[in-house]
């Protein structure tokens, strides 16, 4: 157990230099886990949800969050189906109007739901196409030989930049002086003309 331990632990603090493949598979199978557990989570509580407002407790996996029990334990039973303590009526019908109406929103306003839906759907394909993090140590390693310094074409565009940059600023200037001798040769002509009345 320990030397399995000591294993795992290496495993994990050598990820950095995994093959790129195994961290692709880590990263799926990680994600796929992920999003089976909250569908899970999710579909049994729905389950029940259903279930309770027709006046029954029917959990899937009961015990699946237990941290008493083992492992094989904690699917067993797999259902549990008890009837609801009495006095809890007009909470089942206060559940039932709220998600009645829930759903009533969602079908009524597909155009706020939607853009939801699509939201949720980029983020999953982020995950699964590994963008959503950024894995600067694999880039690194692929760029080990690569100079750290710009090139000659960076330089000469830079350079360009820059000209294009002092071209600019003159043109503001000139644009500057030619508004500036436009407004005083207006001023000279009024001035004229008041002269000559």
């Amino acid at each position: 157990m320990t030397t399995g331990l000591i294993i795992g632990f290496l495993c994990c603090t050598c990820f950095p230099i995994w093959p790129n493949f195994l961290k692709v598979f880590v990263w799926y199978m990680s994600v796929s886990m992920l999003i089976f557990i909250f569908f899970l989570i999710t579909a049994r509580a729905l389950l029940f949800l259903f279930v309770w407002v027709m006046g029954y407790e029917f959990w899937f996996l009961p015990n699946l969050f237990d941290e008493s029990l083992g492992f094989v334990e904690s699917f067993i039973p797999v259902y549990s189906c008890e009837k609801t303590k009495d006095g809890q009526l007009m909470y089942r019908v206060g559940v039932f109007v709220a998600f009645s109406s829930f759903c009533y929103w969602a079908v009524t306003q597909p155009s706020e739901f939607d853009g939801f839906v699509k939201g949720q759907g980029d983020f999953i394909k982020d995950l699964y196409a590994g963008t959503l993090l950024s894995d600067m140590s694999q880039k690194d390693k692929e760029n080990i030989d690569k100079p750290k310094m710009p090139s000659l074409e960076d330089l000469l565009k830079k350079l360009d930049s820059e000209d294009d940059a002092e071209e600019q600023e003159l043109s503001e200037e000139e644009a500057a002086e030619a508004l500036l001798e436009s407004l005083v040769d207006e001023e000279d002509e009024e001035i004229d003309e008041d002269a000559e009345e």
